[in-house]
């Protein structure tokens, strides 16, 4: 079903709003595609002015720069962890910008937005090593 993102036909009144002209092709949006962990599969649009948008549908891999070595590494999507944008998306592994997820590196956080860049790129935020080492007693 098509999203369309044009001014409602009533007013905030409950009026009727009546317009001049009809819908407009530019004013549909495109449907939502979330981003899941699994087989890679990316879905290609055609958008305005010639372009085109590649949106990720599943994935497994990551690029994730560690800021101290400034060294970016590609790394496996073991989970999500943390989603601010949503608390459900966690549970259905749903990635978006800023979800905290789990690699095999350790964990990271989400810097590119995968339905707008086509990749996903990461911070790393704690390693393997200081998610494992134990408090001093």
């Amino acid at each position: 079903m098509a999203l369309w993102q044009g001014k409602s036909q009533r007013k905030k009144t409950g009026g009727r709003r009546i317009y001049a002209r009809k819908k407009r092709s530019r004013e549909i949006g495109t449907e939502k595609q979330y981003t899941i962990i699994g087989e890679p599969r990316l879905k290609h649009y055609n958008v305005r002015g010639n372009n085109n948008k590649v949106k990720i549908l599943f994935t497994n891999d990551v690029n994730i720069m560690d800021r101290r070595t400034k060294k970016t590494v590609k790394s496996k999507i073991l989970s999500v962890l943390e989603n601010p944008a949503n608390p459900n998306y966690v549970r259905r592994n749903i990635i978006t910008k800023g979800a905290i997820i789990d690699t095999d590196i350790g964990t990271a956080r989400v810097t590119s937005r995968p339905g707008q860049h086509g990749m996903i790129n990461a911070i790393l935020t704690k390693s393997i090593k200081s998610q494992h080492s134990f408090p001093p007693y």
